[in-house]
């Protein structure tokens, strides 16, 4: 098979996949940080993803990559195979969609709870200012959905939760300060704004290479 044909086979399946599941180009590019004009190249088969992508793809349409590539229009003596299979691979994307949404809300609920026992266990003893525990489990809890979301290839909301456990950390530091040396040092605050800056440029920066080597 030579590259041009595999290219049309692989855009022509990208592009029905991507229908199937009620996705735009943009809503498909967002979800693989690439830009709408990427997908749109692969789709029209003037370009190819990377192995990697191609890898993301194939869990994102819950198919393998031989399905990514397979000639949509050689169809199995059965014609509505596909169609079943497409079915089922919607079903299995939206129950694991469902089961990673409870994972991640256990995982919030485990780390409050923590929180919630340190809060018990030092006021039990007379500790003074145990609330401060709960300010800690703000960045402790986006450290553990991130860690989570990445596990998944999911980095969506990347940027939201950097910048969460940065401010929450900095919220940290502050009320630790305060609290406990009486120290209200506000000024702890304005490391956050380079840091929020940094962030935005190094995803602004990472969706412009992607852009680039997908143009290539």
């Amino acid at each position: 098979m030579n590259d041009e044909k595999l290219r049309f086979q692989l855009g022509a399946n990208i592009a029905s996949y991507r229908k199937h599941f009620g996705l735009t180009q943009a809503g498909l590019a967002e979800k693989l940080n690439y830009s709408d004009k990427a997908v749109s190249k692969w789709e029209r088969g003037e370009s190819m993803p990377d192995v990697q992508t191609l890898v993301q793809l194939a869990e994102l349409f819950e198919v393998t990559v031989n399905d990514l590539l397979v000639d949509p229009n050689a169809l199995p003596e059965n014609p509505g195979k596909i169609g079943r299979v497409m079915e089922n691979a919607v079903e299995k994307r939206l129950k694991r969609k469902a089961d990673k949404s409870i994972i991640l809300k256990l995982c919030s609920v485990l780390t409050w709870f923590v929180a919630l026992l340190v809060f018990v266990v030092l006021s039990s003893l007379d500790v003074p200012k145990s609330w401060v525990a709960f300010v800690y489990a703000i960045p402790v809890n986006a450290i553990v959905e991130l860690s989570m979301r990445s596990a998944w290839h999911d980095f969506r909301r990347n940027k939201l939760l950097i910048s969460t456990i940065a401010w929450g950390t900095l919220l940290s530091l502050f009320v630790s300060l305060w609290v406990f040396n009486n120290v209200q040092v506000w000024r702890i605050f304005l490391l956050g704004i380079p840091g929020q800056i940094a962030i935005f440029l190094w995803f602004r920066m990472f969706r412009k290479t992607s852009r680039e080597v997908t143009d290539e």
